[in-house]
Formats: structure tokens, C-alpha cells, sequence
């Protein structure tokens, strides 16, 4: 399935532009990015340090949860991520569930997924931050990021087009598969 990218220089929330774009009637899988983010949010309204040069980005679309539900997307949003950083950076991801990425003990990537109703359908909207060149500072955790880890910088728009593919990938494959099918082939 093909997914629409939008792409934005500064945004308070690639996550709220979601939900306008929702409440717009704008029903189309898409992918927002931004190259930086003013106010983003992860779980519990915890903030999301959004430093220029990381990977921001928000996927929505319709979602059936009679085949897939909204706690089983959160699984598979986490292996995805883990098994495609994987390949790129060849070096052991651990999943803090139910939505961080980290390398030892260093978190460099965060999911906030959030569910909204709108015109008797439900959207998954999927908030990625990733903390790709830059490591920001956080008093509640230790960070880092991809080039850290592997020694070199590291191409945003390389790693959007890896996502963007893995995810139309995904929304074809929820169409013929299972949830055990998928979360066996992503895990």
C-alpha cells in the first residue's frame, strides 16, 4: 500500500499534524516528517528532546482493529524498528516495551502510538522519534544515537526511505497475514 509523505521544516508535533490532517477528513495512509519538532511528546506526556538532525515522524491510517488491535500494533512497531536498525547498524537493540529502542543501556529511539476515532473509523497514528546524529541530554534517562554506535553519520533520508518501504510492506501484509504471522516474521 502506498503511503503519502509529507514532509515539514518545524512542527510542534508530527503527531498532532496527524491528527489535523485526520480531522481534515485527509484518510490516505501518510507519513509526516519534520526536521524538527517544538513540543513533541512521548508516553504520559513525557517530552521528547526533538534536536535538529534526528529522524521525526508520524505514520496514520485507517485501522481495522478486528484484524490487527492497537496493543498488537505496538508489539509490531517495536520489532520492525529493532529488526530494520538492526540491519543497518549490525549491533544488539533491546526493546524496553512497550515502545523504546536502546543500545545497552542508552535509548535512542521512542514510539508514542495514540488512537483517535474519527467519522466511525478508527486511525493509528504512530509517532517515531529517532535519535539518529545527535544524542540529547534527559534527566530521566541516558541517551545516544545511531552514529554513536556505529561511528558514523548517519543519512536521515536514507533511514525515512527504509522505514517508509518496511511500513507500505507491513500495511500490504496485514491485508493477507495474521498477527502471530507478522509478530513471527518481524520478531
Amino acid at each position: 500500500m502506498k503511503i503519502k509523505l509529507k514532509k515539514f521544516k518545524i512542527v510542534k508535533s508530527t503527531n498532532d499534524i496527524a491528527i489535523k490532517l485526520i480531522k481534515r477528513n485527509y484518510s490516505k495512509p501518510t507519513l509526516i516528517m519534520s526536521e524538527k519538532q517544538t513540543g513533541g511528546r512521548g508516553r504520559i506526556n513525557k517530552k521528547w528532546i526533538s534536536q535538529k538532525g534526528n529522524l521525526f515522524i508520524t505514520l496514520f491510517f485507517r485501522l481495522d482493529q478486528k484484524k490487527i488491535n492497537f496493543r498488537q500494533f505496538a508489539i509490531l512497531n517495536a520489532f520492525l524498528l529493532k529488526k530494520l536498525i538492526s540491519k543497518k547498524i549490525k549491533k544488539k537493540i533491546k526493546i524496553k516495551w512497550p515502545n523504546d529502542l536502546f543500545f545497552k543501556k542508552n535509548k535512542f529511539c521512542g514510539i508514542l502510538q495514540e488512537l483517535i476515532r474519527f467519522k466511525e473509523f478508527d486511525y493509528l497514528i504512530i509517532g517515531i522519534g529517532l535519535n539518529t546524529n545527535f544524542a540529547p541530554q534527559n534527566k530521566s534517562f541516558q541517551s545516544t544515537c545511531l552514529k554513536n554506535i556505529i561511528n558514523k553519520k548517519i543519512s536521515n533520508k536514507k533511514i525515512l526511505k527504509i522505514i517508509l518501504d518496511a511500513y507500505e510492506k507491513l500495511l500490504d501484509q496485514i491485508k493477507k497475514m495474521s498477527f502471530l504471522e507478522l509478530k513471527r516474521m518481524y520478531r
